[in-house]
C-alpha cells in the first residue's frame, strides 16, 4: 500500500465496497509476426466480453508500424463489438502524411484518434519536430479538429513528462491539448494514488474540465517495468518492488500478486470518487482480465 497515502482516502476504502462496474479501456499494440497475432487477437476477444468504452492501439514511426496500427484498428472495427481509437502521433511524418492517415481513419469509420508528440526514435537523441510535420501534439489536436469530427485521447503525466522544464510548464502544455480541441486525457501508469489524486487536484486548478483517466499496468514482467519506467519517468514504491521480488521463477504467483497491486490501486482511486480506468495490457488478456473481474466486471449472461 502507497505510504504516503492519505488517512481520509484509506478510511474510505476500508468502509468502500467494490466499484459499482467502473468504466474501462484497453491497451494492445499491433503484432509484428504471426504468433503475436495469433496472441493479440486472443486477448481482444477475452477483453471484448466485459463491454469497454474503447480499446486503443499502439502507434510508431515508420511506414510498417503505421500499416500495422492500421490494420488492427480496421480489423477490430470490421471484426468486433469494440470501438477501436489509433494512435497517431507527430514523428517521422510530414502534417500531409499524418492528415492524409487522418483521413483513411475517418473513411474507415474510425472516430477516435489517441494524438501524441511521440517519442524520438532510438538513438537519435532528443526529441525534435519533424520537418513539415507537426511540431507537438497540441498541434496533432488542432489539425485533426479540422479533417474530423474526432473524438481526441491525449497523454497526461502525474509525475510530470521526463523532458518538460517543470510541472507547471507540463500541465500548460495538457491545457493547451484541451483547448485545442482534445476531448479526454489519460495519464502514464503510477503506482502511489497519492501522485493521481495531487494531479487531479492541480489539472482542476488550472481549468482542466475534461475526463483525466487514470493509466494502469498490471505487471506482467517486473524488469522490464523498471526499464521502461526508467526512461518515462514513472517510479515505482518500493513497497510494490518488495511484492514482486523472488518471483521471476514464479509466475503463477507473481501474477496473483500483480493483479492484487492493479486492482488495489483500483479500489483507492475508486474510494476517492474516481470510476474510470485504462489498462496498458501489452497484448495480454490473462492479468487484465483477473484485475477486471476483481473490480467487480464480469461478461454479460445469456
Amino acid at each position: 500500500m502507497p505510504e504516503k497515502i492519505n488517512s481520509e482516502y484509506l478510511l474510505r476504502l476500508k468502509n468502500s465496497p467494490l466499484p459499482a462496474k467502473p468504466l474501462v479501456s484497453f491497451e494492445f499494440f499491433p503484432p509484428k509476426s504471426e504468433e503475436m497475432e495469433e496472441k493479440l487477437w486472443k486477448s481482444i476477444k477475452k477483453l471484448e466480453a466485459l463491454h469497454p468504452r474503447f480499446v486503443s492501439v499502439t502507434y510508431g514511426a515508420g511506414g510498417t508500424t503505421r500499416e500495422r496500427t492500421h490494420k488492427t484498428v480496421v480489423r477490430i472495427l470490421q471484426e468486433t463489438s469494440l470501438k477501436p481509437a489509433a494512435h497517431l502521433t507527430c514523428v517521422g511524418a510530414t502534417r500531409a502524411e499524418i492528415d492524409e492517415i487522418a483521413h483513411e481513419y475517418y473513411a474507415a469509420g474510425v472516430r477516435h484518434i489517441v494524438a501524441l508528440r511521440g517519442d524520438a526514435p532510438a538513438g537519435s537523441g532528443k526529441y525534435q519536430p519533424y520537418p513539415g510535420g507537426y511540431d507537438y501534439a497540441s498541434d496533432l489536436v488542432k489539425g485533426l479538429k479540422k479533417i474530423g469530427d474526432f473524438e481526441i485521447s491525449v497523454a497526461a503525466y502525474p509525475e510530470t513528462h521526463p523532458e518538460a522544464v517543470s510541472p507547471e510548464a507540463d500541465l500548460d502544455n495538457l491545457k493547451r491539448k484541451i483547448d485545442n480541441g482534445a476531448t479526454r486525457a489519460i495519464t502514464q501508469y503510477f503506482f502511489d494514488a497519492e501522485l493521481l489524486l495531487n494531479f487531479l487536484d492541480r489539472a482542476r486548478k488550472a481549468g482542466i474540465t475534461v475526463p483525466i483517466v487514470p493509466g494502469i499496468v498490471p505487471i506482467s514482467n517486473f524488469r522490464q517495468l523498471v526499464k521502461f519506467s526508467a526512461a518515462c519517468g514513472a517510479s515505482i514504491p518500493k513497497w510494490v518492488e518488495e511484492l514482486l521480488a523472488d518471483l521471476d521463477n514464479d509466475p503463477e504467483t507473481h501474477n496473483m500478486v500483480a493483479a492484487i497491486i492493479a486492482s488495489e490501486q483500483c479500489r483507492i482511486l475508486s474510494a476517492a470518487g474516481i470510476n474510470e480506468f485504462h489498462f496498458y495490457t501489452l497484448n495480454r488478456a490473462d492479468l487484465t482480465y483477473s484485475v477486471c473481474h476483481l473490480l467487480g466486471l464480469r461478461p454479460a449472461r445469456g
